[in-house]
């Protein structure tokens, strides 16, 4: 049997040849992150750029103007506050208790391995697919837009990420928790609430932020839902004004005035996802 030695020699053929193989894949991924980080970088600045300009205090006092005249975003603004903030709302709730099922009671059965297919193919369906879903099932049959049209939408792009957030964190925490609890009488719903949520909170809540940070921008399921106004409107059961439309339809339009406007919401909701990700990597992040 040949030496030990004699296979990381580095006259040995086969250790040149990893060698070689190894140097490549290694140039090959460089590349890959330079190219990467290119684009973003290309992205980022294009959009400051473009939109630094347009940024303006008008911006969050005036409403979005017609063709010609000076305003701001703030219909749009508020509207994204709110269908945001009533989907995470919906989503939230269902997507922790959903999770807990699967890491907590649906250890045994089918149930639980097709539920998290199903979350999977949720988690990558196209958003313009749920906002034809929730236009099919709400807004076809009451006959017109509304907030609450696109709140079920995005609710429904929030859960599957809170979903596989929480699974995952709660299956991390260790069993022998479970198990000491368990053996002072401990209930299961107790060692669920105060032992194991306590220890994924962290993970949990910055699955929550990620979700946020992605329905932030979603623009197709809200063409077909929340549509667009171009009025200020707390209203949730009418058509309702959002960022990403109003960047859309600005984006589109041959107005100049539009167009600057148009780059300053890019800019915010850019800025505003960047904010997100970054909090919630540093704020929640493990000790």
């Amino acid at each position: 049997m040949p030496a030990a030695d004699s296979f990381i020699s580095q006259s040995n053929p086969l250790y040149r040849r990893r060698r070689r193989f190894n140097r490549v894949m290694l140039a090959l991924s460089g590349v890959t992150l330079v190219s990467g980080l290119f684009w973003l970088a290309w992205i980022i600045l294009t959009l400051l750029f473009k939109g630094a300009g347009a940024l303006s205090l008008s911006l969050l006092w005036q409403s979005t103007p017609p063709p010609g005249q000076s305003g701001g975003l703030i219909n749009a603004i508020v509207g994204s506050i709110l269908i945001s903030g009533v989907g995470t709302l919906i989503g939230t709730p269902i997507g922790v208790l959903a999770g807990t099922y699967l890491a907590e009671y649906g250890r045994r059965g089918w149930l639980a391995p097709a539920t998290r297919f199903l979350n999977d193919v949720l988690l990558s369906a196209p958003s313009i697919v749920i906002g034809l879903f929730i236009y099919a099932v709400y807004v076809a049959p009451i006959g017109h837009y509304s907030g609450w049209a696109g709140a079920f939408a995005l609710a429904i792009l929030v859960i599957p990420v809170v979903v596989r957030a929480t699974d995952n964190m709660l299956s991390l925490v260790p069993n022998s928790l479970r198990e000491a609890a368990a053996a002072l009488g401990c209930p299961q719903w107790r060692i669920v609430v105060f032992i194991c949520y306590r220890a994924a909170r962290s993970g949990i809540l910055t699955g929550i932020l990620l979700a946020v940070a992605r329905i932030s921008g979603e623009t197709a399921p809200l063409l077909f839902t929340a549509l667009n106004n171009q009025f200020m409107s707390l209203d949730m059961n009418a058509p309702i004004a959002n960022l990403p439309v109003v960047i859309f339809q600005y984006a589109a339009s041959p107005f100049e005035d539009w167009n600057r406007l148009a780059w300053a919401g890019a800019a915010l909701i850019t800025l505003l996802v960047l904010a997100i990700n970054i909090a919630a990597r540093s704020l929640f992040r493990n000790k």
